[in-house]
């Protein structure tokens, strides 16, 4: 599981159960502290995760989180590439829209998300599936 803390290795981890997504925690709580990310920003890092790989999970019926060190020249983080082969998301905008849920919760994965990381890229298909890619950067 330590392979994704060398800088630009990155290790991967099937999401295809709730003992994945507490899998994805830990690997990127690992990669965190070698990136010696802050512990506030490690926090922030692993509640973004959690709730990116729940939603690969129960939204896109499985799929992948790929977590690696990167590096910018004058600063270290982590970026973490969620990806599902699902449905995808039909309407970008009403997803990030805090309360909006299709799944009963309290409609703040995406938008908790995005507000938690640094970088927050997504791109999406109707039945192509879900690809989204995070950094949080050291301070």
């Amino acid at each position: 599981m330590t392979a994704g803390v060398d800088l630009g290795v990155p290790a991967t981890q099937a999401i295809s159960s709730d003992e994945d997504v507490v899998r994805v925690r830990q690997l990127v709580r690992t990669t965190a502290v070698a990136a010696r990310l802050s512990l506030v920003d490690q926090t922030k890092l692993v509640t973004a995760a959690s709730e990116l790989a729940r939603n690969t999970l129960i939204y896109g019926g499985g799929g992948s989180a790929e977590v690696t060190t990167v590096e910018d020249g004058r600063r270290r983080g982590v970026r973490i590439v969620f990806a599902d082969q699902g449905p995808g998301i039909p309407n970008l905008d009403e997803a990030f829209t805090d309360g909006f849920t299709t799944g009963g919760g309290l409609g703040l994965g995406l938008s908790g998300a995005r507000r938690l990381v640094d970088d927050f890229d997504i791109w999406t298909a109707v039945g192509e599936g879900t690809r989204i890619t995070v950094t949080k950067w050291s301070r």
